[in-house]
């Protein structure tokens, strides 16, 4: 099961909604135990900066090789 779901804050800890549709999808009761495995969702931006600042590809190359020298 993957779905994309928002943390929320609930007084001092925080939790998860699951959809109502998953909910009966698997049978889900209170107090039922589950298994959840975290993999935070990340921008892309954030990872690699903005385009802003683009180089053409020979200004690039040629920035790679002054590393290698």
């Amino acid at each position: 099961m993957a779905i994309e779901v928002v943390v929320k804050k609930w007084g001092n800890s925080m939790g998860v909604l699951l959809p109502k549709n998953e909910i009966e999808k698997y049978h889900l009761k209170v107090n039922d135990k589950l298994i959840i495995e975290v993999i935070k969702k990340a921008n892309i931006m954030d990872l690699f900066g903005s385009l802003k600042g683009k180089v053409s590809g020979q200004e690039f190359k040629d920035m790679v090789r002054k590393g290698w020298e």
